[in-house]
């Protein structure tokens, strides 16, 4: 298995030289998401629907801009006593809209997308990062295009946190990786502000210091306790933080669980979805069923190969604990491959096997992937769409 230490010769270059090395990276992502930005428009002037809307001023992102311009203190009740608080949305994204949108003449709405936009590109960037330093600047690259090709890929480019969530996720595993306890606890904080699966960087920084120190003892060696400990303080604050905060103004030390059943989401180990597809597969709608398994076993299929491929533990524990969650939530059904989308390390074992390939084939085939994402993503969000 690949160990957390810095292999002989491949220090971690200057600031300056690694975000040269992460260019290619960077451009082909940006090329996949103006792929799906001009399918997704050209899709709307035969629909008419505005790209910008469906980017910027729908779904959560009318929650986070409402949250951005007034704070927090809206609440919506459902036929069916659903309640709808804008407590289940963290903070950090309707801060820095609310920011952005301050220094420069910008609407929340659109201040999101900029958010969103910026926080894509360093999330590019820590991705390419981590597939670099484990298997080469080519799987790298691949490992990113990758990450903008998927499925549900047009999310990158809404006013949503799943952009800014990945790119704090990708550096403190990289922090990780490469031994900077302090910055990977950092960005584990400020992940936990962002959305709830913060819990899944937490516990990669935890259980890869807590094994970090028993092979320490083991060897008999010195481990960095200062800085591996600050790191482990740090990393739990924002998201613990939150959930206390929630707690607080509700009255409940469950308040944020119970703001969560509200919208129907919450946690009963996969109960919900096992229900949903089984009536998928007891109705007319039975190849829809059979789709879905074939994609939860391939989701499973390669999280296997990326344990058989030796990913370092802490690429393990946060695609597991983003995977598990994601699997065993019930609410919106839909949202699943949305919310599986920063479980990035998933798709080192594709991009390892493309960089093995000729580069004429390994560009055929991302080109391939990368326009079935634009097609399908504008399909998507010109339907019903993420919740």
């Amino acid at each position: 298995m690949t160990t957390l230490a810095t292999p002989a010769g491949t220090a971690a270059p200057p600031r300056g030289r690694a975000l040269r090395r992460a260019a290619p990276a960077l451009l082909l992502y940006a090329a996949v998401r103006v792929l799906g930005i001009v399918a997704l428009a050209l899709w709307g002037l035969a629909d008419g629907k505005s790209a910008h809307r469906l980017l910027s001023a729908r779904w959560d992102s009318l929650w986070y801009a409402r949250i951005a311009e007034d704070g927090y203190g809206y609440t919506l009740h459902l036929a069916g006593g659903k309640v709808h608080s804008d407590l289940a949305f963290f903070p950090l994204l309707p801060w820095l809209e609310r920011a952005l949108s301050a220094l420069v003449p910008l609407s929340a709405n659109d201040a999101g997308l900029v958010v969103a936009g910026v926080a894509s590109l360093f999330a590019a960037w820590g991705i390419f990062a981590v597939g670099e330093r484990l298997y080469g600047r080519r799987a790298g690259v691949l490992l990113v295009v990758l990450w903008a090709a998927l499925p549900v890929g047009v999310v990158q480019s809404m006013a949503y946190s799943e952009s800014l969530f990945t790119a704090l996720a990708a550096w403190s595993v990289y922090a990780v990786i490469s031994g900077r306890w302090v910055w990977a606890g950092a960005f584990a904080a400020l992940a936990g502000l962002t959305r709830p699966v913060g819990a899944a960087v937490v516990a990669a920084v935890w259980i890869t210091a807590a094994a970090a120190l028993v092979r320490a003892r083991r060897g008999g060696e010195r481990p960095p306790t200062a800085r591996l400990l600050l790191g482990v303080a740090l990393a739990p604050l924002g998201w613990l933080a939150y959930f206390v905060w929630v707690g607080v103004r509700t009255g409940s030390p469950t308040g944020y669980l119970d703001v969560q059943g509200g919208w129907g989401n919450g946690f009963d180990g996969g109960l919900a979805f096992g229900s949903f597809v089984g009536k998928m597969l007891a109705s007319p709608a039975f190849p829809a069923g059979v789709g879905l398994l074939i994609g939860v076993a391939l989701v499973l299929r390669l999280y296997w190969a990326g344990v058989r491929q030796g990913q370092p533990l802490p690429l393990l524990v946060y695609g597991g604990t983003v995977l598990l969650l994601a699997l065993t939530a019930k609410g919106y059904f839909g949202s699943k491959p949305r919310l599986m989308m920063p479980a990035f390390p998933l798709l080192l074992p594709l991009a390892v096997a493309l960089a093995r390939l000729r580069t004429v084939r390994a560009a055929a085939v991302v080109s391939a992937v990368a326009l079935v994402s634009a097609v399908y993503g504008a399909f998507w969000l010109h339907g019903s769409g993420p919740p």
